[in-house]
């Protein structure tokens, strides 16, 4: 099982940076909840080295793009770590940090049309799509969206979340781990274990679960609302990294 994306179409862009606080590091077998660290921005950590992707992530942060580590520069990439769980967060451009910032950016470019590409399944009615190698998640009802594109976080390496076309068996909506002790709210399981559930912290914090979906609080809840049992769960893609 995995360890551990509400906005209705894209209602609420999925942001560049979110607020809160970082995620702490990933529990077992998809059976924890999340766990929130309190971070709070240590300017005397800035860290005056421009790291290998300062490029990178000047042009994402919209700073002048001249591949230099400025002050302002370094507390704008340490509050991007801080808010999307990088460590560690001392505002150098790594290349985890890069990782991340690509992934939002192909989570913003799929828009209101994540399966432009037809890669999950269209004639199933209404079905929950996992695209691993963008980390997002959608509900749609043949070729219509119903809900999403939302952010997601999979399994990482070694534990990652198994691609194909599933179906949801069984709903908790106060699931709670007797093996790990943690709380797994608005369970939706839908293969060996694996399931959708909501986490408290970051959805792009690496490395990753141990196999389940990951989710916001709010679009766990929201597919709570708009999956059942027997529904329909298409898993595909690669997660990077993995």
């Amino acid at each position: 099982m995995g360890v551990a994306l509400g906005l209705a179409g894209m209602a609420v862009p999925l942001a560049v940076a979110v607020a809160g606080p970082a995620q702490a590091q990933a529990r077992p077998l998809g059976r924890s909840a999340g766990t929130v660290t309190p971070v709070s921005v240590a300017a005397s950590s800035c860290t005056t080295t421009a790291g290998p992707y300062q490029q990178q992530a000047e042009r994402f942060l919209g700073r002048p793009v001249d591949g230099r580590q400025s002050r302002a520069d370094c507390l704008a990439i340490q509050k991007f770590q801080i808010d999307h769980g990088v460590s560690p967060t001392i505002g150098y451009a790594g290349p985890i940090t890069s990782r991340v910032m690509s992934l939002i950016s192909a989570q913003k470019a799929a828009g209101h049309n994540p399966n432009a590409a037809r890669n999950c399944p269209t004639d199933k009615g209404r079905i929950a799509c996992v695209d691993l190698t963008r980390q997002l998640s959608w509900v749609q009802d043949g070729s219509r969206l119903v809900y999403g594109p939302v952010p997601v976080r999979s399994g990482r390496d070694r534990f990652e979340t198994r691609t194909g076309l599933k179906r949801i068996y069984w709903r908790n909506i106060n699931h709670w781990s007797t093996l790990y002790k943690v709380a797994m709210p608005y369970s939706q399981f839908f293969d060996g274990g694996q399931a959708f559930h909501s986490i408290d912290g970051s959805v792009w914090s690496p490395p990753g679960s141990h196999g389940c979906v990951n989710m916001r609080k709010g679009d766990a809840k929201k597919y709570w609302g708009l999956l059942k049992n027997g529904d329909d769960v298409y898993v595909y893609g690669r997660k990077p990294g993995t």
